[in-house]
């Protein structure tokens, strides 16, 4: 009966990491496409490195090597392969919690940097026309109906056709009243419980794949199987 409960446990754990290795595969399709199609790095100079495709680049990578691991180790009954899984998901789990905190922590240190990078994305994409910055600037304030960091004031005499709502080409044009600063605040808070839940689901995942991988761990120390290819 323990066998049979442990194989079913193998096949389980095989099954899991299977359909993790394949959502890490998309994600990391998704994120060379967005870095190919969407290049936003020009919006903020200093957190270039911190945009959505390279954030999902980073995932896809660390998804489908974990999970590739974890596939191996429980499909071999190798002890090093399932050890090394455990600690990739402990490291990561600490990782993520610990992130969570310094985002809680520092949010206010966090928005001033966000507005400070903005504002300076913004300086260099003024009185510029067909650059990189300044179609990055018009994709976002037309697909979040914003304008500027604060309002369209912050362009000064020179306010892009993407700010206009009304009256475009005229002497007294209407232009969107929100600022992209607000918005990308305001869409943050939005979704700050889908994240919340988020993170929480990955992390009880996490740690029920450390419990899978030490359970065979121990089993196949016990059957002297440890070192098994």
């Amino acid at each position: 009966m323990a066998q049979n409960c442990l194989k079913c446990l193998k096949y389980i754990m095989c099954f899991a990491n299977l359909l993790c290795f394949l959502c890490g595969v998309a994600v990391l399709i998704l994120g060379v496409y967005m870095t190919v199609s969407f290049r936003m790095a020009a919006l903020t100079p200093t957190l270039a490195s911190f945009t959505v495709s390279n954030m999902l680049l980073v995932s896809g990578i660390v998804i489908t090597c974990v999970s590739f691991l974890g596939f191996l180790g429980a499909l071999k009954e190798n002890r090093c392969l399932l050890l090394t899984f455990f600690l990739l998901l402990f490291f990561l789990m600490l990782v993520e919690l610990t992130a969570a905190c310094l985002l809680l922590m520092y949010e206010g240190e966090i928005a001033t940097m966000v507005n400070d990078d903005l504002t300076k994305g913004l300086e260099l994409a003024k009185g510029k026309t067909g650059n990189i910055t300044m179609s990055e600037w018009d994709y976002v304030q037309v697909k979040l109906d914003c304008c500027g960091v604060h309002n369209w004031t912050d362009w000064g005499v020179s306010v892009p056709e993407s700010c206009c709502l009304d009256h475009c080409g005229t002497p007294k044009p209407k232009y969107r009243e929100k600022g992209c600063l607000v918005t990308l605040k305001t869409l943050f808070e939005d979704n700050f419980l889908t994240t919340g839940i988020s993170v929480i689901v990955l992390c009880i995942i996490e740690v029920l794949g450390m419990c899978f991988a030490m359970t065979l761990f121990c089993h196949i120390s016990r059957s002297g199987l440890g070192y098994k290819l």
